[in-house]
């Protein structure tokens, strides 16, 4: 039966969810409160610099595909993937570099160049991790759990994979070398998680990158954001720019439909809220209709870290500096930095960062010459007591600094445009708890059904797509929710 869906955001959750529903017959309105669609996936274009401010890193490439299909396109006509390679390159704190790819001969080379006696334990960790990626990825991500049986059920499995240890303890039982530790646990970084707490699920990762290859989009991950805002408007989707969602209208226990801040009301026989669900819960809906998502209950949540990024359009190159297009500098700490950023929530004088040049392999996202660069640094979310109006230069002064000295000589001399934000961002413009970056940490106890279900208990037709929601933050994880929430609602 044809539905009238309203859809809350456009990131990558809220773009898939409304081609899915689009594509099954319904007539969809995708609200986006900014200027242009991609909530954390927003792009920033001057002075002939493109700078993509959300993932950077694609995997699982079929899942983009699936969409376009699920239209009755194709994918290939709407813009280009390419391999990146390497995948990454990992310094250490001395400025010596992990290069990790796509070649398994290489990296059991750079292995041995570290510590030869962890090669056979890699071999052994990487056999591992199919059984984990077979169940957690291919089996669950795309899985609704919104009954506690649907836990039990899954229970032993998760047992037996011993998910119950941390990525970094899972890895520790396979690799001896510190810096290689470094190496092969820091993913759950790129959703949000501490390495030292995040369930050694989240080491599938490296089964997900060897199976289908880590990419990036040319022209930008922006580029991906508008194909889909194209493909979206092709098959009868209407997006509504600058329509920011006061309030989910309920009633009789339903929701009706959405209204804005500009006093305009969007009807609906369903809503899907691709909005943090936090923010959603707490601001768009009336407490006398929460009695599960109470306040209470949101805030006793473990929210992820939040990011300082620093987005610089650079008149030369750094080619011959021994950067590639994925950068990942580890400082002299590891577990220390961890514990001020998620447990101690302070904000330290080191810290560790991702450095993204995507000029490096698409000459296209800045003028001829020239380089467009962003650096990411995890930063505690704004539960600490950090004043970012007052720290925020000073923590800009100190990378950009540490770069200049180690990594990019003279720099600061070839900055032609500059750009920063800081966890007072993601709080204001993605409306976001705490102003974290991934919505919740990805915990044991904060997975499967204990994350907030794609379907709300309090509102029956009231769905969740994006990182807050099940199976979590990234982008493969964010797609799979757009995939439970389709199938949810032709259940219903």
């Amino acid at each position: 039966m044809q539905q009238q869906i309203v859809v809350i955001g456009s990131g990558f959750g809220g773009l898939s969810a409304a081609i899915r529903l689009a594509a099954k017959g319904h007539q969809v309105t995708l609200l986006e409160k900014r200027d242009k669609p991609g909530g954390r996936a927003y792009v920033y274009k001057t002075q002939g610099f493109t700078f993509d401010s959300g993932p950077t890193v694609i995997t699982a490439p079929f899942m983009f595909d699936d969409i376009w299909q699920a239209a009755g396109k194709r994918r290939e006509d709407y813009f280009e993937l390419q391999p990146c390679k390497p995948y990454y390159r990992l310094f250490d704190a001395k400025g010596r570099h992990f290069e990790y790819g796509d070649d398994p001969a290489a990296i059991l080379e750079e292995i041995r160049r570290w510590n030869p006696g962890d090669v056979q334990g890699y071999k052994k960790f990487m056999a591992s991790t199919r059984a984990i990626f077979e169940k957690g990825f291919v089996e669950l991500a795309d899985q609704p759990f919104l009954h506690f049986t649907d836990m039990m059920r899954v229970a032993p499995d998760l047992i037996r994979m011993q998910s119950y240890l941390s990525t970094y303890r899972y890895v520790s039982r396979f690799i001896k070398h510190d810096f290689l530790r470094r190496c092969f646990s820091f993913h759950p970084l790129f959703i949000g998680g501490n390495p030292f707490d995040s369930s050694s699920i989240y080491a599938m990762v490296h089964y997900l990158e060897r199976e289908w290859g880590v990419h990036h989009a040319m022209g930008g991950t922006g580029t991906i954001v508008a194909a889909m805002a194209k493909l979206f408007k092709e098959i009868g989707g209407k997006l509504e720019l600058n329509a920011e969602a006061s309030e989910i209208m309920v009633e009789n226990g339903r929701t009706v439909g959405v209204r804005l801040v500009d006093g305009r009301i969007f009807k609906a026989d369903t809503v899907v809220s691709n909005a943090d669900v936090p923010y959603t819960y707490q601001k768009l809906i009336a407490p006398e209709h929460r009695k599960f998502n109470t306040d209470r209950r949101l805030l006793s949540k473990k929210y992820s870290m939040s990011l300082v990024v620093i987005y610089l359009g650079l008149n030369r190159r750094y080619d011959d500096h021994g950067l590639v297009q994925h950068n990942i500098i580890f400082g002299k700490r590891y577990k220390g930095l961890l514990n001020d950023i998620f447990n101690r929530k302070h904000l330290s004088r080191d810290f560790s960062l991702y450095l993204h040049r995507s000029s490096h392999a698409d000459p296209s996202m800045a003028p001829a010459g020239g380089e467009a660069v962003y650096v990411l640094s995890p930063v505690p979310h704004l539960g600490a007591r950090t004043d970012w109006s007052k720290a925020a230069k000073g923590y800009r002064n100190t990378i950009i600094n540490f770069l200049e000295e180690n990594y990019m000589p003279e720099l600061s001399k070839h900055i032609v445009v500059e750009h920063m934000v800081d966890p007072r961002y993601y709080r204001d413009a993605l409306n976001t708890h705490l102003g974290s970056g991934f919505s919740m940490q990805p915990l044991l106890t904060q997975s499967a059904w204990f994350r907030p279900h794609n379907r709300s208990e309090d509102i029956p037709n009231l769905y969740f797509v994006g990182a807050g929601t099940h199976p979590g933050a990234g982008l493969p994880g964010v797609l799979s929710s757009a995939i439970i929430a389709e199938r949810l609602i032709g259940e219903a």
